[in-house]
């Protein structure tokens, strides 16, 4: 029963401790990957712009590994100080009890010198003394009893948290090592940031218009996928009888429950991509280095690594395939009422009209001009754009 007890507790006291350190193992995987993914597509082509990006990106993971190792030392810091003063109230109690036990030996002894138990009860007056004089050994030999098990006890449970107490101090000890070596890694990062901010810095005029073409080049390519969905709807709504120009996608009773279905499972989505992380975001976004800069983008931009496979996200029809300069080809699925779309794809594996199901693969992840695999994706409701961070799970 007391293991179970200290188990609660520790189970209790841990939890958060536990959920800490499995975002600490998802950070330390995710800086791997993101290593990994850097070191295969690195070019001689890449460009300043791109490196400032890559070492943003490592900036990034870094100082969220060095966030969530704080906050699991300064909980283990509480943890230890709470176990402590534990230990020092069980040391207490223990104390007392084994004194009022040896005092209460010591008076037995004594007893059974002087008198029998069985001379004890002979000498009542009547059988009613004897009776209460039965049952007051009994009890006394209970108490005594209870006594040394409670000292047993006592002593198994300060064993036990001595244990823990050492065990939480060993990690926090690696978790402050830890902590050390990610912070020399991020400064090493800062450093090369440092450094890169200040070469762009000398011709800051031409990144500004390198940043300025790439972004309406993208602006190109989103229009072209926008006017495309805009087009199916209006394509569908007049086969379906309805007003061609609406914006709003007319749906059979299937459609509707498959867009339902679709909107049951926002933000649980499976990423598009096995491996991947997101190098440009959803919506207007400051440029992390050039002061003034904004971009904008109505999908994200997903890293991934070499040849890597696109999935289908969910269950659907793929309703279009589109080729478009800059973005190699573009797979749409469409959802009831929502579109999935999947852009600089080669080698596609899936054809206009196949049912897919949710991690259909769809084709490869073409590569750029610097190596680098990088998935435009996009989720639309009708026509209208949607933010994928909201719907694909932890993105």
């Amino acid at each position: 029963m007391l293991v179970l007890c200290c188990t609660a507790i520790s189970f209790g006291q841990s939890k958060k401790q536990r959920q800490l350190e499995t975002q600490r193992q998802n950070l330390l995987k995710e800086i791997r990957e993101i290593n990994g993914l850097l070191a295969e597509t690195k070019s001689e082509e890449t460009s300043l712009l791109t490196k400032i990006q890559d070492v943003n990106l490592k900036i990034k993971v870094h100082r969220n590994l060095i966030q969530i190792t704080n906050q699991q030392a300064n909980l283990l810091t509480r943890e230890i100080k709470d176990n402590s003063k534990k230990i020092n109230d069980l040391e207490a109690d223990l104390a007392a009890r084994k004194k009022d036990y040896a005092a209460m030996v010591v008076k037995s002894y004594k007893n059974k010198a002087t008198q029998s138990k069985l001379l004890f009860l002979l000498s009542s007056h009547d059988f009613l003394q004897a009776y209460k004089r039965y049952n007051y050994m009994k009890q006394y030999k209970r108490y005594q009893k209870k006594q040394a098990d409670s000292i047993v006890s006592k002593t198994e449970k300060l064993a036990l948290l001595n244990e823990a107490l050492l065990l939480q101090k060993e990690d926090k000890s690696r978790l402050i090592a830890e902590n050390k070596k990610a912070q020399s890694s991020l400064l090493k990062e800062k450093e090369k940031q440092q450094e890169l901010i200040d070469a762009l810095k000398k011709d800051e005029k031409k990144y500004k218009k390198a940043i300025a073409a790439k972004q309406k080049q993208s602006d190109k390519i989103e229009r072209q996928i926008e006017k495309l969905i805009k087009e199916a709807i209006a394509a569908a709504n007049k086969k379906a009888g309805k007003k061609k120009n609406t914006k709003t996608l007319s749906l059979t009773p299937e459609a509707k429950a498959l867009a339902a279905s679709f909107s049951a499972n926002k933000g649980k989505l499976p990423w598009p991509v096995s491996t991947g992380h997101v190098t440009q975001k959803f919506g207007k976004q400051p440029h992390p280095t050039m002061p003034g800069i904004y971009t904008n983008s109505s999908g994200v931009k997903i890293i991934t690594s070499k040849n890597s496979t696109a999935k289908a996200v969910f269950n659907g029809t793929v309703s279009e395939i589109q080729v478009i300069k800059g973005a190699n080809q573009s797979v749409y699925i469409q959802h009831g009422n929502y579109y999935t779309v999947y852009s600089n794809l080669k080698h596609l594996r899936v054809k206009k009209g196949d049912k897919v199901s949710t991690g259909t693969p769809l084709g490869k992840v073409a590569a750029n001009n610097e190596g680098k695999s990088i998935l435009r994706f996009f989720i639309f409701n009708n026509s209208s754009k949607q933010n994928p961070a909201h719907w694909i799970y932890k993105m």
